[in-house]
């Protein structure tokens, strides 16, 4: 798919824009750094720059018929008729489109209140599907999203002072970095500390598994090391004192803080230990910790030396900690004595002593565990010791030097390894190198969160997952941010302990899975309104799609209708962010991820792999690389190639499915295999679910697909009610009506399943292999369901499955 821009004035383009003093502007050109002349035709337009202020200085005029995307600002003088053509479905308008009196006779209505702030249409996108036909326009801080098609429209105060402020800013950046690959990364990659700067080749590349074996490489040559970078050089740039993490304990009231400076001396002891037990460059380390600093610390002790962690997530039982250990044998297994999350304790190092035993047995050994006493959860007496293997992180790592000299890697040296599940049952090691991923997570996190350093930022994902490698760890330390780290469970003591921290740290970026958003809807809104949540500047959602039901519920009240949500996509293959809003630059709507970030080139393909333009339905793949993609499966390149670059060559393909709406906006589907096909329609579990939560008795829901004698395959959906709203055969009917009303006949389920809760990992990640075999009645194939942040949920949904 090829990007296009402005290239031609459409004659439905439009930009109507309130100014300070109360007026209309007939040429608005100053909201994005632009002015315009009367005069021959003429335009003149400021080109992209870092600066707001620099952007409205020295225009250029140019023709207003060649590539110029400010273009559509100009196309209509304001007329109150078009106006209201254009926005009929917004009730909020006709109260502002009031005769203006002492205007100069200029006709221009004065507003109501100076509430609304600009609205502006995006004629051409980079998805290519066209112009946008009617905006019903919502401003940010001023109207409550209530329908699937508004735009949410960031105010002009927030638009101003973000890092991308317009679409025409977003459409330039996004221009060069398709066109300009190598000049457009080396520009954020040169913001970067480099002991050698890479070669002249910036990346090279092969997508095609037809024209050879799959390669990606990016700023090969250049030497640098990622820990320096997020600890060393923001020290050196004044900043040793500012808060580098604060965390959290299960408890409330259990915290304490870490600076950058006090950051980087623990980071030091950790790294002069592991040099010292023989841990180099290239081997292979592996932490089985949970939310406490030591598990970032543990993970930029590594890349300080240039070994390669590889974090499990520490609720994976022993059978799955075994198969890692014996697939990438490492040096070092660090983990600590027991974690408290919630009110349950979990014996992380008995998981640990089951998972070597059982890695001994296949010829991999390993001589260390180093084990951290977590002292709130089990005392040292308590735990069961290996003598001659096992070391208590307190009695060794605190004798150890506070500097450290560091190791400098190749940009394509391994950075670490992260495991996730495969179809075949045997987990895929992901491997991400180190120059890449450094440069793209740092920009994607600044971006698409418009991070500011004033910003306390808080990602509630774990580190055993890659949201936790890239938005907790490297990201934000990359960009000098203040992090939370947080070990308990949201629900715990009370479905108010997010928004507690919130107030207690005076959060102002919330990143958080749909998942959570949902579970939290469902205990009611009480639990949020006690708290303030006024630092709160954007929200974010990761992890799946969300439904747009619970997109409002995050916007209207977590966000107060004033916090853009950067709803993003991306895979632990991705290494970061491919399609997210920017906030400030692009109107939202509840439910879709927008558009493909800086060097992102999403195409939707049909199943015979041809592009697809326009609005459509299809299979998302990504043509030509970005520097965080990952280069491997490790020991396994082969599976690599067919995973993920087979079924559709020349592009990588994300398993995923997706829509793309007539104004160009990007809706995900779901995985590709969480498609049921149901009599020939293929429907994907996505909209089946965001379609019963929109129910406003439902809570959440978890669509499988069963077999059906009849249609082939039928639809199973586990339904979890609001709190306090009883099970009933009306309330099933009324369930089933709302999917054929808003998807059709053809999607109504065969079967709704009460579920008063659903098996979830505890990072809030649905286990639907699980859902499957209960839908199935293949309840002696569930398998391992230690992971589960409940268990017991398991045994419940068995118990109603005839309900």
């Amino acid at each position: 798919m090829a990007s296009t821009y402005c290239n031609s004035a459409s004659p439905s383009s439009r930009n109507i824009y309130y100014n300070h003093k109360n007026r209309w502007k007939r040429n608005p050109c100053d909201r994005y750094g632009y002015s315009s002349s009367n005069n021959n035709n003429n335009i003149n337009c400021n080109k992209y720059s870092k600066s707001v202020r620099a952007r409205r200085s020295n225009p250029a005029p140019i023709s207003k018929f060649t590539t110029c995307y400010c273009w559509p600002l100009f196309k209509h003088d304001f007329n109150p008729s078009f106006f209201t053509s254009h926005f009929p479905t917004n009730p909020q308008l006709p109260s502002l489109l009031l005769p203006r009196s002492g205007a100069g006779g200029d006709g221009v209505p004065a507003m109501a209140s100076d509430k609304l702030r600009h609205v502006d249409s995006m004629t051409t996108l980079p998805s290519r599907a066209g112009k946008i036909p009617k905006l019903n326009a919502l401003i940010l801080g001023e109207a409550l999203a209530s329908e699937e098609d508004h735009l949410i429209i960031p105010s002009q105060d927030f638009s101003e002072q973000a890092h991308v402020s317009s679409p025409a800013e977003y459409l330039e950046m996004y221009r060069r970095s398709i066109e300009d690959p190598a000049g457009f990364w080396s520009d954020f990659a040169s913001q970067f500390y480099w002991k050698e700067k890479w070669g002249q080749t910036v990346y090279s590349e092969n997508l095609d598994i037809r024209k050879g074996s799959i390669n990606i490489e990016w700023f090969k040559g250049g030497i640098t090391n990622i820990c320096y970078n997020c600890l060393d050089a923001n020290i050196a740039a004044g900043h040793g004192e500012k808060i580098a993490i604060y965390w959290e304990g299960n408890e409330p009231g259990v915290d304490a803080t870490l600076t950058y400076k006090q950051l980087l001396q623990r980071v030091c002891q950790l790294a002069n230990y592991l040099r010292d037990v023989g841990v180099k460059k290239g081997d292979a380390v592996l932490i089985y910790l949970p939310m406490l600093m030591e598990l970032p610390i543990a993970m930029l002790a590594c890349a300080r030396i240039g070994a390669v962690h590889s974090v499990v997530f520490a609720g994976f039982s022993s059978e799955s900690l075994a198969q890692r250990i014996i697939d990438c044998k490492p040096k070092i297994v660090i983990t600590c004595n027991a974690v408290q999350r919630g009110s349950k304790t979990i014996y992380l190092k008995d998981i640990v002593d089951a998972a070597i035993a059982e890695s001994v047995r296949n010829e991999t050994a390993v001589d260390i565990c180093l084990t951290y006493e977590n002292v709130s959860a089990l005392k040292k007496e308590s735990t069961k010791w290996v003598e001659g293997r096992d070391t208590w992180w307190q009695d060794v790592i605190p004798k150890y030097s506070d500097t450290c000299d560091l190791e400098w890697v190749d940009a394509e040296d391994p950075l670490f390894l992260l495991y996730t599940s495969g179809s075949t049952g045997k987990p895929k090691g992901v491997l991400h190198t180190t120059g890449g991923y450094m440069v793209y997570t740092a920009t994607t996190f600044k971006f698409a969160f418009d991070y500011k350093p004033s910003d306390v930022y808080w990602c509630t994902a774990d580190c055993g997952w890659i949201t936790g490698h890239s938005y907790v760890t490297y990201g934000p330390l990359l960009n000098g941010a203040t992090v939370i780290v947080f070990e308990g469970a949201p629900n715990y003591p009370d479905p108010g302990r997010c928004w507690e921290i919130v107030d207690k740290y005076k959060v102002s970026i919330f990143y958080t899975a749909p998942t959570l958003v949902r579970s939290l809807m469902r205990e009611g809104n009480e639990h949020v309104t006690r708290y303030s949540r006024k630092s709160l500047r954007v929200l974010g959602s990761v992890g799946e799609p969300i439904n747009p039901s619970a997109w409002r519920w995050f916007f209207n009240l977590v966000g107060d209708s004033r916090c853009p949500i950067s709803d993003t996509w991306w895979q632990t293959e991705t290494g970061g962010f491919m399609i997210t809003p920017l906030p400030g630059a692009w109107p939202q709507k509840p439910g879709s991820a927008t558009f493909p970030f800086f060097g992102i080139q999403p195409v939707v393909v049909d199943e015979k792999g041809k592009e697809i333009e326009g609005e459509c339905s299809g299979y998302l793949c990504v043509k030509s690389s970005w520097p965080g993609a990952f280069r491997t499966l490790y020991g396994d390149h082969e599976r690599y190639e067919t995973t993920y670059f087979s079924a559709f060559p020349g592009y990588y393909f994300s398993g995923d499915g997706c829509n793309r709406d007539k104004d160009g906006y990007i809706w995900l589907t779901g995985r590709v295999d969480d498609v049921i096909n149901v009599s020939g329609h293929r429907i994907g579990t996505a909209e089946v679910e965001s379609a019963l939560v929109s129910h406003p008795q439902c809570a959440e829901a978890a669509v499988v697909g069963v077999e059906h004698e009849v249609k082939g395959q039928g639809i199973y959906a586990f339904v979890t009610l609001v709190e306090g709203v009883p099970y009933s055969d009306d309330l099933r009917k009324s369930l089933i009506m709302t999917v054929r009303k808003q998807i059709g006949a053809f999607a109504a389920p065969d079967k709704i399943h009460w579920a008063p809760g659903l098996p979830k990992t505890r990072s809030g990640k649905i286990m639907r292999r699980i859902l499957r075999k209960i839908a199935s009645k293949q309840l002696d194939e569930l398998g391992d369901i230690s992971t589960l942040a409940d268990p017991g949920v398991v045994e419940e949904l068995i118990s109603l499955a005839d309900s």
